[in-house]
C-alpha cells in the first residue's frame, strides 16, 4: 500500500437519512446482538463516527464539556478534515442548488468541511431518518463539488468520499459516466459501506431482498468497477476492518541539512559537504494518554485560575456542569473539573548536617489535589511526611548527578558546545563490528537533496562504496546550531530505483556499562584447577535434554500451511500488535459511538491482537516429553514460597543458601542497622542554622543527653545500649528483654533453615547444642545435623568451612554415642563417604575426616558397650572404614 501524506486529507461523508433507514436491527449479519435495538442509521453512523473520530484533535472547541465519557485527542493533525453530506432531508441546502438557482433536492450540507471535533460526534448523533427518499448521486455529486470548492488550489491533498446507504433509495442513473470520469479525474478514493449489503468476503446474502435493492446494488457495483480507486462492502465487514488494529504508513516531512566529509573549515580542500534531506523510517507510537476529572468540591474555591497543565492548549477550564438528582427529587447541579498536577519540593535535613549542604536529598512529590493542605499556622503541610521542609521552586538550582554527589549548576545547564548544523562522517569501520543491541531510539533516512541531482548522485555513491565494502560510518549529528550532539551509525540502504543512507543513534561510551560475570560451564577451583564436573555444570544428558526443548519450541514450522503444504512461521512480525495502544484506541472509539456505555459496554478484544497470546497447540503438545525429559534430568521441583517473619528489632537474617553471606552474623552491625534497631543510636534533625552538630538519641531517652561534641566519632564509636524494659503485663510478669541476634547469635535458632528441620544452615552447631540442650528432639536434631552436614559438603567453595564442618562432626558422633543413636552415626558417615568421594563430591573434606583418625570413623560395638549401646560394627571394620 502507498504511503499517504499525513494530514492534508478531506474525506466528505455521504449519508443517508432516508425513510428505509429507520429500520431496527438487534444483531449484525453474523448473528451477533449490537447490545441494544437501533436502526439502520444508527449502525451506518458508526461506521463513520468511527472514521472521525481517528482524525478528531484536542482543540478549545472540542474538549470534554460535551462528553464527560468521550476521549479526544486521536491523531490531533489540523489537516485532517472532513464534511458531512445527507440526502433524504426534508430541506435542501447545498452549493449547487445555490449555485443553478434549484435541483438536487433534498440534499443537505449537514456539516462544512473543517476540522473535526466532539461537536461533529454530537451532531451525527442527532440524525434521525426522514420521511422522504433522496437520490444518492445526486448526493455523490454535490460531495465532490463541494470538496473541490472547497480545497481549490490545494492540488496535493488527498481526497476522500464515502457513502453510507441501505440501497433502497432510486437513483437516477442518467449522469452515471460524467460521475464516473469527474471522480477519477480528481483522484478521489471512494468507499461504499452498505446495509446488509452481499458481500462474498464476510459472506453475507441478504434473503428477500426488496427489487429497489437488488437493482442499487448492481448500479453500485458497476459505478466502482469504473473507478480507479474504488471500494463496495458491506457494513458488518466494514465496521469489523476498521476495529481490526493496523500499522498506518505515511510520509515524514523532509528536513534540510548539510552531510559533511572532513573538516571543511580548516581544509576545505581535503573535504565534501552534501545538501542532503532527513525524514523518519520509523516512529514511536504509544498508548492515547486519558485527563482525569473529579467532583468539584464545594467547600474549597474554585481552580478556574489554577495552573495550565503541561501541553494543555485549551484557552478555557475544562469544567463539566451534570445534572445529577438530589434526595428531593430536584436536580442537583455537579460539576466536575479536571484535576491538575502540581509539583512540590521538599528538603529532608533529618539525615544530613548542616554542614554539608550538598547532600541535603531533594524530595518531588506530585499531587492532584485541588489545593494544598495547611497546618493551624497556615504553613502547608505534607501528608506523606509531616517532617519534610518545604521550600519553593526558586530557592532551588539544578544539579547532575557526578557518582554519589551531585554538582549544581546555577544556570539551569552547563556551557554548550560550540556545535554547527549537519551530520560530520568521523570514520568508517566493517558491519560486522556493529552492535545492534546498542541502537538508541528510531530509524532516519537521509536522502540527496531531491532538487539538486548531483547531490543526489553524491549520496548514492557513497551508499554503493559502503554497500560494497560492508561497511558503516560513524557520524555525529547536530539538529541546529549551539545544540547538543548525537552520535550514531550510518549504514547503506540500496533499494530498488532509489539509493541511501540509514542513521541510527548510538550511545557515548561513558554511557555503556559493562557487566562481566564468571563462566556458566567453566569452573576453577581455589588451587587453580580447572573442574570439568561439578554441580554447577552440566552433564551431556543434561544439554541433550534442553537441547531437544530448544529443538521442540521451534516456530519456524508452526503456523498455518500454504498452497504446496508446506508450513509456515508462526509469528510474523508484520502481523503483531501492540495490545495496549489497540486496546485504548478501541475503548476510545467504543466510547464515540455508543450514547451509554453502561448498557453497551465494550466489546472483547480484536481477535488479532490476542493471536500471539496463547503459543500453538501442535508445538505444546510437541514439547511435552522434552519438557518432562528435562524437569527429570535438571531435578526441577518446585520452591516453597518463604514467608518473611517479621522481627522486632528490625533485623533481616541472612538466607541459608546465600553462601557469601554466612559471615555477616559475626561482624559489627553496619551503620545504617544503628537507625533501624530500637536499642541503637539515631541521627533526629540537623538545623541549617545551627552550630553544625548533630543530635544523636537513644530510643527512649531524653535527646538532651546524648548530645557530644564530634557527632560523626561519637557515632562511629557508640555502643548499643540494651533496649529499655518492656512495661509489665497484666498478669505481673515481666517478658525477658529479647536480644538481637548479631549480639547473640547463640541463643536463639537460625530462622532461616529449611521448611521441617530444627538446625539451619547458617550455624549448625550453635542450633545443634540448644537443641540438644533440651532433651526431647535428640533424634530429629541428629537426623537434621547430617542432613545440613552434607548439604554444605557438595557447596562449591565448601572448603572455607572445613573447621566448621569438623566441630560438627565432633559434636554429633559424641552426642550419638552417648544419647544411643549409634545407627544414625554409622549410617550417615557411610553416606557422607560415598557422597564425598563420587563426582563432582568433596575428596578434600573427606581426607581431613581421614586425617583426624579412629576418632572419628564408625562406632564400632566395643565404643557401645562402654556406653551401653550395641552396635553391629566390629572393632576391625571401624578401623578399615577411613583407610
Amino acid at each position: 500500500m502507498p504511503a499517504e501524506r499525513a494530514g492534508y486529507t478531506v474525506t466528505m461523508f455521504v449519508v443517508d437519512i432516508g425513510p428505509t433507514m429507520a429500520k431496527l436491527r438487534t444483531h449484525d449479519p453474523d448473528g451477533n446482538e449490537l447490545g441494544e435495538e437501533i436502526t439502520n442509521l444508527q449502525w451506518g453512523l458508526q461506521f463513520v463516527k468511527l472514521k472521525i473520530q481517528e482524525m478528531v484533535g484536542h482543540s478549545p472547541q472540542c474538549h470534554l464539556t460535551l462528553f464527560p465519557s468521550r476521549p479526544t485527542d486521536i491523531n490531533g493533525r489540523k489537516t485532517d478534515q472532513c464534511g458531512v453530506i445527507v440526502f433524504g432531508a426534508d430541506k435542501t441546502r447545498n452549493i449547487l442548488n445555490k449555485r443553478m438557482k434549484g435541483g438536487y433536492d433534498r440534499v443537505l450540507e449537514y456539516i462544512p468541511v473543517a476540522q473535526p471535533n466532539a461537536g461533529t460526534l454530537a451532531k451525527l448523533d442527532a440524525l434521525e431518518p426522514s420521511d422522504e427518499a433522496g437520490d444518492p448521486l445526486d448526493a455523490l455529486i454535490v460531495a465532490i463539488e463541494t470538496q473541490d470548492d472547497y480545497l481549490g488550489s490545494k492540488k496535493t491533498w488527498t481526497r476522500k468520499l464515502v457513502l453510507v446507504t441501505d440501497g433502497e433509495s432510486p437513483i437516477e442513473v442518467e449522469d452515471l459516466p460524467e460521475t464516473i470520469n469527474r471522480i477519477n479525474k480528481l483522484e478521489i478514493a471512494m468507499t461504499i459501506v452498505g446495509i446488509d449489503f452481499d458481500d462474498e468476503e464476510l459472506p453475507f446474502e441478504e434473503d428477500d431482498k426488496s427489487d429497489i435493492k437488488a437493482g442499487n446494488e448492481a448500479f453500485y457495483a458497476e459505478l466502482v468497477e469504473g473507478l480507479t480507486t474504488g471500494i463496495l462492502g458491506t457494513c458488518a465487514l466494514a465496521l469489523r476492518e476498521t476495529m481490526r488494529p493496523d500499522i498506518r504508513l505515511t510520509k515524514s516531512t523532509l528536513m534540510g541539512t548539510t552531510l559533511r566529509i572532513g573538516d571543511a573549515d580548516s581544509r576545505p580542500e581535503e573535504a565534501m559537504e552534501i545538501n542532503i534531506k532527513t525524514s523518519k523510517c520509523t516512529s514511536l507510537n504509544r498508548p492515547k494518554s486519558w485527563k482525569k476529572f473529579g467532583v468539584r468540591d464545594k467547600k474549597k474555591k474554585p481552580t478556574a485560575g489554577a495552573k495550565k497543565v503541561e501541553g494543555d492548549d485549551d484557552d478555557d477550564d475544562d469544567e463539566m456542569d451534570v445534572d445529577e438528582p438530589a434526595e428531593e427529587g430536584a436536580p442537583k447541579k455537579v460539576t466536575f473539573v479536571q484535576l491538575k498536577m502540581r509539583t512540590e519540593y521538599y528538603v529532608d535535613r533529618r539525615d544530613h548536617n548542616s554542614d554539608d549542604e550538598g547532600d541535603v536529598k531533594m524530595e518531588e512529590v506530585k499531587t492532584e489535589e485541588p489545593e494544598p493542605e495547611e497546618d493551624e499556622d497556615g504553613a502547608p503541610t505534607n501528608k506523606l511526611d509531616p517532617a519534610l521542609e518545604q521550600v519553593d521552586k526558586e530557592e532551588l538550582i539544578r544539579g547532575f548527578k557526578y557518582g554519589t554527589t551531585y554538582v549544581p549548576c546555577p544556570d539551569g545547564q552547563f556551557g554548550r558546545l560550540p556545535t554547527k548544523k549537519g551530520i560530520d562522517i568521523c570514520g568508517f569501520f566493517l558491519a560486522k563490528n556493529f552492535r545492534r543491541e546498542l541502537c538508541l531510539g528510531e530509524i532516519q533516512y537521509v536522502w540527496g537533496d531531491p532538487a539538486q541531482p548531483e547531490q543526489e548522485v553524491a549520496i548514492s555513491s557513497i551508499a554503493q562504496a559502503m554497500y560494497e565494502k560492508n561497511a558503516m560510518a560513524i557520524a555525529r549529528w547536530v539538529s541546529k546550531d549551539g545544540m547538543d550532539a548525537k552520535m550514531g551509525v550510518l549504514a547503506p540502504c540500496i533499494a530498488e530505483g532509489v539509493d541511501c543512507l540509514l542513521w541510527a543513534q548510538m550511545p557515548f561510551a561513558d554511557d555503556v556499562r559493562k557487566y562481566t560475570f564468571a563462566s556458566l560451564d567453566n569452573l576453577v577451583s581455589k588451587k587453580g584447577e580447572v573442574l570439568t564436573e561439578h554441580a554447577y555444570i552440566p552433564t551431556a544428558a543434561q544439554t541433550e535434554a534442553m537441547d531437544n526443548f530448544v529443538d521442540a519450541m521451534d516456530l519456524m514450522e508452526a503456523g498455518e500451511k500454504d498452497e504446496e503444504g508446506n508450513r509456515a512461521p508462526w509469528f510474523d512480525t508484520r502481523l503483531s500488535y501492540n495490545p495496549a495502544i489497540h486496546r485504548i484506541k478501541q475503548a476510545q472509539f467504543h466510547a464515540a459511538i455508543v450514547s451509554d456505555i453502561s448498557s453497551n459496554p465494550l466489546p472483547p478484544p480484536h481477535p488479532e491482537l490476542l493471536k500471539y497470546f496463547d503459543p500453538p497447540r501442535r508445538v505444546l503438545k510437541r514439547a511435552r516429553d522434552a519438557i518432562e525429559q528435562c524437569k527429570s534430568e535438571l531435578k526441577v521441583k518446585q520452591v516453597p514460597k518463604k514467608v518473611a517473619k517479621a522481627r522486632k528489632d528490625g533485623h533481616v537474617h541472612a538466607r541459608d543458601d546465600d553462601g557469601d553471606l554466612l559471615l555477616l552474623d559475626a561482624r559489627a552491625p553496619a551503620r545504617s542497622q544503628l537507625s533501624q534497631s530500637s536499642s541503637q543510636l539515631k541521627i533526629v534533625s540537623a538545623s541549617p542554622a545551627g552550630n553544625g552538630k548533630a543530635k544523636a538519641a537513644a530510643a527512649n531517652t531524653d535527646p538532651e543527653d546524648s548530645e557530644t561534641e564530634d557527632d560523626e566519632e561519637d557515632l562511629l564509636a557508640a555502643k548499643p545500649k540494651p533496649a529499655a524494659t518492656p512495661a509489665p503485663k497484666k498478669n505481673g510478669h515481666n517478658p525477658l528483654p529479647t536480644p538481637a541476634r548479631s549480639l547473640s547469635p547463640d541463643l536463639d535458632l537460625d530462622p532461616g533453615r529449611a521448611p521441617g528441620r530444627i538446625i539451619g544452615n547458617t550455624r549448625p552447631l550453635a542450633d545443634f547444642k540448644v537443641n540438644i540442650a533440651r532433651g526431647d528432639m535428640v533424634s530429629k536434631a541428629v537426623e537434621d545435623l547430617g542432613a545440613v552436614v552434607a548439604e554444605i559438603v557438595l557447596r562449591p567453595f565448601a572448603s572455607r568451612r572445613d573447621a566448621e564442618l569438623m566441630e560438627c562432626l565432633e559434636a554429633l558422633r559424641d552426642t550419638c554415642l552417648k544419647e544411643d543413636e549409634i545407627d544414625a552415626w554409622n549410617t550417615f558417615l557411610q553416606d557422607l563417604r560415598e557422597k564425598c568421594v563420587s563426582e563432582p563430591g568433596n575428596r578434600q573434606f573427606w581426607a581431613q575426616v581421614q586425617k583426624a583418625g579412629r576418632t572419628m570413623s564408625l562406632i564400632s560395638d566395643t565404643e557401645a558397650e562402654e556406653q551401653g549401646g550395641t552396635s553391629a560394627i566390629s572393632e576391625s571394620n571401624a578401623e578399615k572404614f577411613l583407610e
